[in-house]
């Protein structure tokens, strides 16, 4: 990876600007708040000269009126008069990509905050912009104000990147935090997350862990040198964890994070975006909120933990002006670190490291039923680290076991085996420990 700078020019980097929503119109606000400052760390101005959206008339707080307007992205992307297009519609299909895919054949430098486009069309993207000598560069696509991107492109160059992890999606985080917080089941805090506007227009994009996944796979194409898979991502939401799931974590010291993790094990690359236990005190454990954290892992600088605010107006926005300043400045970088054409297509691997799993289940109280449950982990080869059963009034017994480490086939074995044991009430809940 290089990354060679152009020199000063004095001459303004003109913007074009599609979309004026959250994170639009926070850009503008700090071009228009930070002018000078911009223009000194750059080394030569930064100027807005268009800008688009699908509703001129709408009041957006700040003022548009020293700018070009145009009703079409694409138009924006081909004006003569921008230099950098900066895409904030949002999308992988449609205007959005017609309107990256025309600015970086027009030869000019791109800016997203997309990540559903370039986990789908990444590749694709990168290729084109190698091919007519075109930055794109997208740190506001993952973690909001986090230089996770920089930080694996730049500062650990020099390294192996051996795993990354994370919580990469706020909404997530707040709801199982908000669970265990109030002691609210999660029917009730995915309303009140609704209410609170936290929830994507469409809710699944957040609790089934597409968002989240979607940035899992750009950070493994740049951590490992591949192709941005998205599809071979393993997927599991928040949506079948419980409050009784929440306690007897805590009980036994842990927290439930929907964690990516991404490794290349000798199987191939391993790409999940699952609930996960983590340590209580452990960095990860400790995140509270819609706080984000990424866990970079390299041969030589160790473990490295970037945390902050991973979605908002003022931090994606930020981020989008880290690009911009980088592209005034004549820093030229691959999008993914390397270039498109040196990107090797993974082979997709399911988890590979064995790991202790948490396993929640009801049975009915009647003897010999926790020992047929033993039988069927022992079939399985799974050992029993620690087991609870709790106090209980009903016919049937809440029972929580952590196994020693397995394999999540050999979880699935088990789980497979319980339902024939004649004592299993319900469907049981197997979730990974993360060491971390």
């Amino acid at each position: 990876m290089t990354a060679q700078n152009r020199g000063q020019d004095a001459s303004p980097l003109r913007l074009g600007i599609a979309g004026l929503g959250t994170v639009g119109t926070g850009t503008v606000r700090i071009i228009q708040n930070h002018a000078a400052l911009l223009a000194t760390r750059s080394g030569r101005p930064v100027a807005i000269s268009a800008v688009s959206a699908r509703d001129r008339m709408k009041n957006r707080a700040v003022d548009l009126s020293a700018y070009a307007w145009e009703d079409d992205p694409r138009a924006l992307a081909l004006r003569e008069d921008v230099d950098v297009f900066v895409e904030l519609v949002g999308g992988d299909e449609g205007v959005a990509r017609e309107a990256v895919t025309a600015a970086l054949k027009a030869g000019k430098d791109v800016v997203t905050a997309n990540k559903a486009l370039l986990a789908i069309h990444g590749q694709e993207l990168a290729e084109l912009a190698e091919a007519n000598g075109c930055v794109l560069r997208f740190e506001a696509a993952v973690a909001g104000g986090i230089p996770v991107i920089k930080t694996m492109t730049e500062s650990l160059a020099g390294n192996e990147i051996r795993r990354v992890m994370g919580v990469m999606n706020g909404t997530c985080n707040y709801i199982l935090t908000r669970m265990e917080s109030a002691g609210l089941p999660y029917e009730t805090v995915f309303e009140e997350a609704r209410a609170l506007g936290y929830l994507e227009a469409d809710p699944s994009l957040d609790v089934d862990g597409i968002d989240a996944g979607h940035k899992l796979s750009l950070l493994s194409a740049i951590a490992f040198g591949t192709e941005v898979d998205f599809d071979s991502v393993e997927l599991e939401g928040i949506g079948q964890i419980s409050i009784d799931d929440i306690r007897h974590a805590g009980n036994l010291g842990f927290r439930i994070k929907l964690l990516g993790v991404a490794q290349m094990t000798g199987r191939g690359l391993e790409q999940r975006m699952t609930p996960c236990l983590v340590p209580a005190q452990s960095p990860l454990g400790q995140l509270e909120g819609g706080t984000n954290m990424v866990v970079l892992e390299g041969d030589a600088v160790g473990q490295i933990v970037l945390r902050g605010p991973g979605a908002g107006e003022g931090p994606t926005a930020s981020a989008v002006m880290g690009d911009v300043i980088d592209i005034a400045r004549g820093v030229r970088i691959p999008p993914f670190g390397r270039p498109a054409s040196s990107l090797t297509r993974a082979i997709p691997a399911k988890a590979a490291v064995p790991a202790p799993y948490y396993l929640r289940m009801t049975l009915l109280d009647k003897p010999g039923a926790l020992a047929r449950i033993a039988t069927q982990l022992g079939d399985a080869g799974i050992s029993i680290d620690r087991m609870r059963q709790y106090g209980h009034s009903e016919p049937t017994a809440p029972v929580v076991i952590v196994t020693h480490r397995t394999m999540r086939d050999s979880i699935d074995v088990a789980l497979a085996g319980f339902r024939d044991t004649g004592v299993v009430v319900g469907e049981p809940v197997a979730i990974r420990i993360e060491a971390v």
